[in-house]
Parts: structure tokens; C-alpha cells; sequence
């Protein structure tokens, strides 16, 4: 439809970006009403009506303008009318939308057309959206074109996948070959490190049964002999064993030993009840053990106990022996033997036997001895002095010497030496009586060892002391546990205690009957916070009888016993000093003894 200008203005109807803030446009051109889709995507997307004028400048072509052709301008989403014969004549027209045209086959049917101004193509020479159907790109695809209303006659294709290819190897897949590269790399580093520490573990294993096991062979081999061939002899048997196979190292027997050895200890007697288990005496070839069977609730206090038996250098006359430790398993029930001369864990299905083996004394505690017997002045200070004697070692520190040399390497035992340890249960009842009237120090569950780096190794279990026998220190909880020495000077006051018990069965006091520390001033089975009244606020301490002044001896131990349980642990004297003490009267009541026999035979 040729159009040409109007010399007068038109009137038109006018709904959409009009001049003015009417409803009518005045134009030199033409008037139009168009109807657009606003989504070509929705199938049922509500349709805008617009009335409007187009002035003559802007018909593109001028001579014939394609927006008003209805045979050109019409789409599927915008279709335009034009009139201009006279004033408001777009009011009746009604243009209408092209059908859609058919979707290309496996495609969308959605289609936009579009123009693009020069300054939105990137890059401006050769446009990426002008080249989107070159890719496989399976939700979109675009052409472009450079003459007017070029763009209808472009048909961009979406990718069409392939049967073959949608149902193909996910290898193609990004964030699997990205999960693959990440796994795979993991697993192999896992994987050499799992064998390097393999490897290594069999390496030191090999070393050490080439280095430990040849010593012990020969000793296990007469072990596992029928009894009367390997020990035809009784007594000194259990001596001579553990002089053969320890070598002076103190510590217990080898492994291999303490497994024959274990298998051979049979219950024969109960001879005791504590609050941690019951003891027992054993046989072993004749000889006899006592057997310690913990509960079960004391499986730290086992386990903490065997660790201090075995510290090197720590075997001592006067404190209690140790043989062994093993752990033996018949498929059934379980067995953790520690022989001190013996010890033994059981799990017979449904409860568990903890076994600890050590050196028999038929005295049995110091605790019962006293009970039931009274002692004289030297009586007194053998017992007092052995055990004095036996918490000195366990207080000492011994540096360690030059290892001897094994098959070429230097044996690590030797380089060890036996760090200092601190008993924290010390009382009567954790004391044995030797058949000779010395002591022997035992019930090491509870002790702490001082560490070449000043710490302090502590057992992690939940036992704590005996309240009758605690610091006030221990009671009132002030004790710096970080400094060893702390521990040594809780023993200290125990042991002044335990002098007492002593000394008040001495007949050079007079007759005395047995009784505990503080035995008139807290009940049988005190609490913490009574006996923490009693020593840490009263300051109260065990009462020394009006006899002990007629005694040298006596004055002596009362002495000593009382700088042991000084208020303050600074001031009270050392395990060393204690000792030197009473030997010095030790010596000089006996000096005055030979001399009164020999007066009085003269």
C-alpha cells in the first residue's frame, strides 16, 4: 500500500506512548493499530491491542512501508493495520496474528525474531550469538542476517541428540571425570602409605625377635620341660631363675620366660580379702606365690601396677618381687598374667579375674603382723628400717649406664636407668612381713614415676589413697601435682604413720594392743571431710604415750615420726635423712646392748 504525506494534520486514535496525556495523536502519515503477543513462548499469553500514529519519516521503506502490509508485517506474534482517509479510522481496524509456523522435526517450536543494534554485537566483526548453531547447543540456537526482514527466511537448528549418543559411556560426563581425577590420586597415596608402615612394622618386628628372643631361648626350652626334669629342686629354684634370666636389669623376667612361667602357677589357698580383690597362695614347682585377683572395676590399677613392676633397676629386697606379665587367650576365656612373682587376668564368658603373682610371706601384711605380735627394741628397727629402706629405693633416682653390646647393637635396657616413684598408698596393709622380720613394700597401683623431662607420668584410673593415711595436703587439695617432689612428701607422712604402728607394739613402751592412726579421734572407716577436720584444721596427730620418754629408742622414733608429718611438706625430712637417722640409733642401742651383756658378764 503506497502511502504518501498529508498536507494537513490526522487524527488518531491513540493508546500507547501518545504526545500528549490524551487519547488522540495528530500525525503527516498514517494512523495503525497492531496487536502483539507478549511471550512468543506461552500458548495462551494475553494479546496487547495498540492504537497509535506512524509519521511519514518513519516509513521504512518510504514509499511503502512494511508495517503496513499486511502481507508482509503480519507474524505469529505481531501483525499491523494502517488507514489515513480520515480522523480516528484505526479504531476499526482489526489486524490479526499469523499462524505460527511449523516447528523443525526433534525441535521446540518456540521462535523468537529480533533485531540487534550494532553496539550489543560481541565481538563487533563477527558476533557470537550470530554463530550459536554451529555448537551443540540443545536448548538453543540463533542466525543472523543484514537486509530488511532478512530474518524470516533464517531457520536456526537446535542439536538433535542421537539415541546413540544420549545412551553413551558417562566418561563424556564433566563432574564424574572430575571425581574420577580426585579419587583416584587419594587412594593411591593411601595405598603406599598403608604398605610403607606395613613394611616397616615387619622390618622392626624381625630386628627384635633376632635381638630379644636368642638370650631367652634357652631358659624358655628348660621351662617347658616336665617340672621334674627342669626343677628337681625345691627353695632356691624361683631365686635362681630370676637371677639367670633377668641379668641384674630388676625388671621381671623376658616375655617368652613369663609365658611358660604363668602356665605353671596353680591356686591352692585363700589367705586374705581386700577392697580390691582377694589374695591367694599359689604353688609353682613346689614353691609358694601369693596371687593377688583384682576385680574387674580395678583393670587400670592391674594394668598400672604391672607397668611400675617392670620399670628397670626397681627389684629390691625390700620391695615385693616381681616375676612376669602375659597375656594368654584359649579361645574362650582370657588371661593377663603378672607373676611378682606372678599375675593373671581371667575372662571365663561372663566375669573377669584380674591375677596378680608376687613373692609369698606367710607373715602376711604388716597391718595383721602387729595385731597379732609384739616386737623388741631391735624388732622394732628391723622392721622400721626395711621399710624405710625399700621407699628410699623407690624414691631414688638411678642414672643409667652404658648398655652392653648385643650382636653388634647396644642393648637398650642398658642405656635405661630407673626414674624416681612415689608410692602414694603407703600404709601397714600394702606392707609384707618377711619370715626373716624385715618388709617389703608392695601395692604399687596407685605410684607415679618422675619422667627424664620433669613431668609427671600418673596412672589415669579413678583410685585415690587411703584417707586414713593422706597428707593434709592431699586432704585439702592443695598439693601441686605438677611437681614430683609433691608425691614424695605425701609418702613421707605416710610413713610416719606407719612408724607409729610400729613403735606402739614395741615392749620397751609397754603393752600396747593394736590400733590405727587416729583410731580416737575418726571412726573405723572415716570419711574426707573427717579426717580433713581432724589433720588439716585441728592439726591433730596420732598421741605418743608417756612410756616412750623412758626409751632411747622410743624418743628416737617419736622424734623422727613427728618431723614426718609436719603440717607444712617443706619441713618435713626426707626418705634419706629418716633412714640415716635410725641407723644411727640402731647402731648406737645395740653398741649399748653389747656393752651391758658384757658388763654384766664380767
Amino acid at each position: 500500500m503506497k502511502m504518501a504525506s498529508n498536507d494537513t494534520g490526522l487524527l488518531c486514535h491513540c493508546n500507547s506512548e501518545c504526545p500528549s496525556h490524551g487519547d488522540t495523536c495528530e500525525t503527516d502519515g498514517v494512523c495503525f493499530t497492531s496487536v502483539e503477543k507478549k511471550s512468543p513462548h506461552a500458548d495462551n499469553n494475553e494479546i496487547v491491542t495498540k492504537y497509535n500514529c506512524l509519521d511519514h519519516e518513519q516509513y521504512l521503506p518510504p514509499d511503502d512501508p512494511v508495517w503496513c502490509n499486511p502481507d508482509e508485517g503480519a507474524s505469529a506474534t505481531l501483525s499491523m493495520l494502517c488507514c489515513r482517509g480520515q480522523d480516528f479510522c484505526n479504531g476499526q481496524l482489526r489486524p490479526t496474528l499469523a499462524p505460527p509456523p511449523p516447528p523443525p522435526p526433534g525441535c521446540d517450536s518456540r521462535r523468537a525474531a529480533r533485531c540487534l543494534p550494532l553496539h550489543q554485537l560481541t565481538p563487533p566483526e563477527n558476533p557470537i550469538v550470530c554463530h550459536a548453531s554451529s555448537s551443540n547447543n540443545r536448548t538453543y540456537a540463533s542466525a543472523c542476517c543484514d537486509g530488511d526482514l532478512c530474518n524470516r527466511l533464517l531457520s536456526p537448528q537446535l542439536y538433535v541428540v542421537a539415541r546413540a549418543e544420549a545412551t553413551g559411556s558417562s566418561w563424556d560426563n564433566t563432574s564424574e571425570m572430575l571425581l574420577l581425577r580426585i579419587t583416584v590420586p587419594i587412594v593411591i597415596i593411601i595405598l603406599f602409605i598403608v604398605t610403607t608402615v606395613l613394611v616397616y612394622e615387619k622390618c622392626r618386628g624381625s630386628k627384635r625377635r633376632q635381638f630379644k628372643a636368642k638370650p631367652f631361648d634357652e631358659i624358655d626350652e628348660h621351662l617347658l620341660e616336665p617340672p621334674e626334669l627342669s626343677f628337681p629342686g625345691g627353695g632356691g629354684d624361683l631365686k635362681q631363675l630370676l637371677e639367670t634370666s633377668t641379668s641384674g636389669s630388676g625388671s621381671g623376667l623376658p616375655l617368652l620366660v613369663q609365658r611358660s612361667v604363668a602356665r605353671q602357677v596353680t591356686l591352692d589357698q585363700s589367705v586374705g580379702k581386700g577392697r580390691y580383690g582377694d589374695v591367694w597362695r599359689g604353688r609353682w614347682h613346689g614353691e609358694d606365690v601369693a596371687v593377688k585377683i583384682f576385680s574387674t572395676r580395678d583393670e587400670r590399677s592391674w594394668f598400672r601396677e604391672v607397668e611400675i613392676y617392670q620399670t628397670v633397676m626397681l627389684r629390691h629386697e625390700n620391695i615385693l618381687g616381681f616375676i612376669a606379665a602375659d597375656n594368654k587367650d584359649n579361645g574362650t576365656w582370657t588371661q593377663l598374667w603378672l607373676i611378682m612373682d606372678y599375675h593373671r587376668h581371667g575372662n571365663n564368658g561372663t566375669w573377669t579375674q584380674l591375677w596378680l603373682i608376687m613373692d609369698y610371706h606367710r607373715h602376711g601384711s604388716l597391718f595383721d603382723y602387729l595385731q597379732r605380735t609384739t616386737v623388741d627394741v631391735r624388732g622394732m628397727y628391723r622392721l622400721a628400717l626395711s621399710i624405710v629402706t625399700g621407699l628410699a629405693h623407690l624414691h631414688m633416682e638411678i642414672v643409667g649406664t652404658q648398655g652392653e653390646r648385643k650382636m653388634g647393637v647396644e642393648s637398650e635396657r642398658g642405656r635405661q636407668g630407673k626414674p624416681a616413684i612415689a608410692h602414694r598408698d603407703l600404709k601397714s596393709k600394702n606392707i609384707l612381713v618377711k619370715s626373716n622380720g624385715t618388709c617389703a613394700i608392695a601395692d604399687l597401683g596407685l605410684a607415679v614415676r618422675h619422667m627424664p623431662d620433669d613431668s609427671v607420668d600418673m596412672a589415669p584410673n579413678s583410685r585415690v589413697g587411703t584417707k586414713r593415711y593422706m597428707a593434709p595436703e592431699v586432704l585439702d587439695e592443695t598439693m601441686n601435682t605438677s611437681q614430683f617432689e609433691s608425691f614424695k612428701r605425701a609418702d613421707v607422712y605416710a610413713l610416719g604413720l606407719v612408724l607409729w604402728e610400729v613403735a606402739r607394739r614395741c615392749t620397751a613402751g609397754g603393752l600396747h594392743e593394736y590400733q590405727p592412726p587416729y583410731h580416737d579421734l575418726v571412726p573405723s572407716d572415716p570419711s574426707l571431710e573427717e579426717m580433713r577436720k581432724v589433720v588439716c584444721v585441728d592439726r591433730q596427730r596420732p598421741s605418743i604415750p608417756n612410756q616412750w620418754h623412758s626409751s632411747e629408742a622410743l624418743r628416737v622414733m617419736s622424734k623422727v615420726m613427728k618431723e614426718c608429718w609436719y603440717h607444712s611438706p617443706a619441713a618435713r625430712l626426707t626418705v634419706l635423712r629418716v633412714k640415716k637417722t635410725l641407723c644411727s640409733s640402731a647402731v648406737a642401742d645395740d653398741a649399748k646392748m653389747m656393752t651391758s651383756a658384757a658388763s654384766s658378764q664380767g
